[in-house]
């Protein structure tokens, strides 16, 4: 009959927490990795729709099932270095316009309700929230991007339509400060 020593009560318990480390952190590396990450919003471009250094969480699985739509707030990679949070304004095939600060796409007006209050105000003072730009058509594969903060944002009126592949996912909810959870 082959018997075998029994293991040491300490051994035992160091294998099951190293497992317990290892697993944890494997699902957490393919969490952050395939599903979901958090993101800190830097600068006030997507103002008052999110704040400066609110931290929301990116939704990473949505874009393998469908492109982004219109009016979806998304991370995308600007450059190597950074990534931008801007909101969804036209996708493949649009006709994108500003007249007047009316955002027009293919030929029809749009309604762009987180800038009502931006709006109200600047008309007060004889401005506009977002000066006018030529159409543009938006090419297969990219998406016409602006930030909330017409007046303070660096988006697809400077730097063009962006590639779908550059998307990172979708802003889901906003989870800092705890005061503020919300879905943006």
């Amino acid at each position: 009959m082959n018997q075998t020593e029994p293991r040491s009560g300490w051994s035992r318990a160091i294998k099951d927490w190293l497992t317990s480390i290892i697993t944890v952190f494997i699902v957490t590396f393919a969490l952050y990795t395939w599903l979901g990450a958090p993101y800190v919003v830097y600068g006030e471009s997507m103002q008052s729709t999110l704040q400066n250094n609110e931290k929301v969480v990116v939704n990473k699985a949505v874009y393998r099932l469908h492109e982004p739509q219109r009016g979806e707030i998304i991370v995308f990679h600007a450059n190597q270095k950074e990534d931008y949070i801007k909101r969804v304004i036209g996708i493949a095939g649009d006709r994108v316009e500003m007249r007047n600060d009316q955002l027009f796409i293919n030929g029809k007006p749009v309604e762009e309700p987180y800038l009502d209050e931006q709006k109200k105000k600047a008309h007060a003072e004889g401005k506009k929230v977002t000066e006018d730009f030529p159409p543009v058509t938006v090419e297969a594969g990219y998406i016409f991007v602006m930030g909330d903060n017409r007046q303070n944002s660096k988006d697809s009126r400077m730097i063009g339509p962006v590639s779908i592949t550059e998307v990172v996912g979708r802003a889901d909810f906003v989870y800092w400060p705890l005061s503020n959870v919300r879905s943006p």
